[in-house]
């Protein structure tokens, strides 16, 4: 079973929730719930695995004997997590990914009464809008692959991979799982053969994992106690990387972790992650980084008032035998390790989000359409590229995009400022342009223009705009927008 809670995984759940909400505060805060959610789980089963910052799973088979059955098992989990004021989303299937996207799937809890599940003959795609939808979706036992076959392959979590087989005609899971297995592997790599894996059912951690038969942990003691999250998290880096290398010596690899934090004053936490393929040590130091934001103090970056972490433990929980990869021809995977291993020195140092990394995503703006978010940390755009968003501005992006958009003066062959009515009707055609008092450049070609208008129920967020685009003498392209009587420059094709 897979429990979700949206607003405390989702950057973009307060916008789309239409109201302020403290579930999607970012930060320690947002890790500071998920760590009491995870405390009201245990009471349920014992073993909870973390996968990711607002989504853990357990093994249901068990605990729902007791409670009657899965999805009233899912139900009263649920209503638990619901007196914290945190809304969450319950997913049942055979193996952790399907959970996952049933967990995606089913709908906001006052939908229907907690407890209940979706029809056994209505298996719909995840995130697939419904009339009434449940908060928790129950996957019957061997119709996995029969729900999985009906997901896009933007469900995956290699977005790159994705957008290659939707070029090549593969729209579905369905359709990736019906080509063999072996041409798959042989075409796309050892990406492939995990996506192919997930696309059939079989999830992609091989079967035969288990605990470790010695101790591989790797451990940092800190002396004194570190009281600051930054330097513990660049020595889980360190420690991530030192644990894989001792697992490849022996030809393992590992794909459950157990992270254990010794506190000054002599306590223990510990915390299980799992991750459905194999926990790079760039991952796996953004899961400590989540962890002790979860249990950190309210001052700032200190962890605690009782002294700090004494002993960070990285425990290998369960491995598996390593298959090995195929190094990129031009070498790019061992660029991105050092890249990566780069920007964790410098988060380091200057804070988690003094390295930023741009995520494509929707919007009607250009400068909406990218998401800045830190290196390491989920990378989901703050609004979805899946809407068809109208009004947007049609074919490639523009090199420049401007964070505040600049002035500007747009004239007719006169000199006489050109204007644009409520119905978008231009009083000339423009033929000069001046940018922010620069001197003013010949207009060569425009185009437009395009009206829109957004958030016409908000009287402080609605705005009504009709945008152009302007080339120039000096071979220069322009975004350029009329809003309240101003001519504005968004962005530059260049």
């Amino acid at each position: 079973m897979v429990l979700r809670c949206p607003g405390l995984c989702d950057p973009g759940a307060s916008s789309r929730l239409g109201t302020p909400s403290r579930l999607a505060a970012p930060g320690p805060h947002a890790a500071e719930l998920f760590e009491q959610v995870i405390a009201v789980v245990t009471g349920f089963c014992p073993r909870v695995e973390t996968v990711e910052p607002g989504v853990c799973a357990f093994g249901a088979r068990g605990p729902a004997r007791y409670f009657g059955g899965e999805a009233a098992l899912a139900g009263q989990v649920i209503a638990a997590v619901a007196e914290l004021g945190v809304e969450s989303r319950a997913g049942v299937a055979d193996g952790l990914f399907a959970a996952l996207l049933a967990a995606r799937g089913a709908g906001p809890p006052n939908a229907d009464p907690p407890g209940a599940s979706t029809p056994r003959a209505d298996l719909p795609r995840a995130g697939t809008p419904r009339a009434r939808r449940s908060p928790v979706l129950v996957i019957p036992p061997g119709r996995t692959a029969e729900f999985l076959a009906r997901q896009p392959v933007s469900v995956l979590e290699d977005q790159d991979l994705a957008g290659l087989l939707t070029r090549l005609g593969l729209r579905t899971l369905g359709d990736l799982a019906a080509l063999p297995a072996g041409d798959v592997a042989g075409r796309f790599g050892p990406a492939g053969e995990t996506a192919h894996r997930l696309a059939s059912g079989r999830g992609s951690r091989p079967l035969a994992a288990a605990p470790p038969a010695e101790d591989l942990s790797a451990v940092r003691e800190f002396d004194p106690p570190e009281p600051l999250a930054e330097p513990v998290v660049f020595a889980a880096k360190a420690l991530a990387e030192q644990m894989h290398d001792e697992l490849a010596a022996r030809g393992l690899t590992c794909v459950r972790v157990q992270v254990q934090v010794t506190w000054a004053d002599g306590r223990e936490s510990r915390r299980l992650w799992r991750h459905d393929g194999l926990l790079s040590a760039a991952a796996l130091a953004g899961r400590v980084r989540w962890q002790l934001d979860g249990w950190r103090g309210a001052a700032g970056d200190t962890i605690t008032s009782d002294g700090g972490i004494s002993v960070l433990r990285l425990v290998p929980d369960q491995v598996v035998r390593a298959t090995g990869h195929q190094l990129a021809l031009w070498g790019e995977a061992v660029v991105s390790d050092r890249v990566a291993r780069a920007a964790m020195r410098v988060q380091a140092m200057l804070g988690h989000e003094a390295v930023l990394r741009p995520v494509p995503g929707g919007g009607r703006d250009f400068c909406e359409r990218v998401t800045l978010v830190p290196f390491g940390g989920k990378t989901e755009p703050r609004l979805a590229a899946g809407p068809p968003w109208p009004g947007r501005i049609m074919g490639p992006a523009p090199g420049v995009t401007y964070p505040f958009a600049r002035e500007a003066d747009v004239t007719d062959e006169a000199g006489a400022a050109v204007t644009v009515t409520g119905r978008c009707v231009m009083s000339a055609a423009p033929a000069w342009l001046a940018v922010d008092g620069d001197p003013p450049r010949r207009i060569t070609g425009w185009a437009g223009p395009w009206p829109l208008s957004e958030r016409w129920w908000d009287p402080v967020a609605a705005r009504r705009r009709a945008r152009f685009q302007l080339l120039t003498g000096d071979g220069r392209a322009w975004l350029a927008a009329v809003q309240d009587g101003r001519w504005l420059i968004e962005a530059a094709y260049w």
